[in-house]
């Protein structure tokens, strides 16, 4: 099985946190990565593709495919990379 997500990397957990809040807001997902977010994936709205398990950080992981389509992660997910919110999207 394969998921679509999208991402927000940033570096702190207080940013994901502000941003969560944003998003919770109103706020778009796609901007608000293109904005913030410190992967090379912002141009793109944040967009990973589709992936399958063993792909990703298995937190990361764990946490995309618990996700319904079009439901955001309800906190960040800490990874080595930094904090991530996560968006389903297929």
């Amino acid at each position: 099985m394969k998921v679509r997500a999208s991402h927000i990397l940033v570096q702190h957990q207080y940013e994901a946190e502000d941003i969560l809040r944003a998003l919770q807001n109103g706020k778009s997902f796609e901007d608000m990565a293109k904005k913030f977010s410190k992967c090379s994936s912002a141009s793109q709205g944040g967009d990973l593709g589709f992936f399958a398990r063993g792909k990703m950080d298995e937190d990361f992981e764990d946490q995309a495919f618990l996700l319904k389509v079009g439901q955001i992660s309800v906190k960040p997910v800490r990874t080595k990379f930094g904090y991530h919110l996560i968006k389903r999207t297929a």
